[in-house]
């Protein structure tokens, strides 16, 4: 078994840090988007193939022998928590989202590299939902299984908690974020940022 203290770092976005600054969010000069617990680090997509949006993901914990789950790996030191003020509210992510036409698949790589077992699946019919939680208390992966999808994997979108879900999105305004809405979570509400603004990847706001 692989030891547990895995943890993810953060989630590697290929984007343009200023866009990612326009909703609310302080980006470092190194495009480090400071949140508790995991946090987003923005690269340029020429880094990437051109390819924009969730690319990839940084782990600690974790032996440095390849890629987990297929997704393009780095594997650093644990670092110290790095604090920021955002404007948007943000405090640490939720989850991310992963797209595949075989979860099992996926969820294998996963616990293979991390240690963090699959802890339960969640069935809508034509749609599977399973979950995985990198470390104790740590970032959760939701993967999801379409019937209707191939077998290729991506890396959809992820949920950011807020402090003040009206307030942010009263900061980004009607053009920018959807109305609020009850979360799948009970007694939480949900918005989602528009795809217009050019985040690259879907990214909701919930409260906490």
């Amino acid at each position: 078994m692989v030891d547990t203290a895995a943890r993810v770092e953060w989630l590697t976005v290929a984007g343009d840090p200023d866009v990612w600054r326009s909703v609310g969010l302080t980006v470092s000069a190194d495009g480090l988007v400071p949140l508790f617990g995991a946090s987003l680090r923005i690269v340029p997509p020429s880094d990437h193939d051109g390819a924009d949006g969730l690319v990839g993901w940084a782990f600690s914990g974790i032996p440095d022998v390849g890629d987990v789950a297929g997704f393009s790996t780095e594997v650093v030191d644990g670092g110290s928590p790095v604090f920021a003020a955002h404007p948007l509210g943000a405090s640490q992510l939720d989850h991310v989202v992963i797209f595949t036409g075989d979860m099992d698949v996926v969820s294998a790589g996963i616990e293979a590299r991390t240690g963090c077992e699959r802890k339960r699946v969640r069935d809508l019919g034509e749609m599977q939902q399973g979950f995985h939680r990198i470390g104790r208390g740590g970032l959760i992966v939701e993967i999801v299984q379409h019937a209707d999808r191939d077998r290729s994997t991506e890396m959809w979108g992820l949920v950011m908690i807020v402090d003040d879900l009206d307030a942010a999105c009263a900061l980004l305004g009607s053009d920018r974020v959807s109305e609020p809405k009850d979360a799948v979570q009970p007694g939480r509400r949900i918005a989602t940022i528009r795809p217009e603004v050019g985040l690259g990847t879907a990214v909701a706001l919930m409260s906490g």
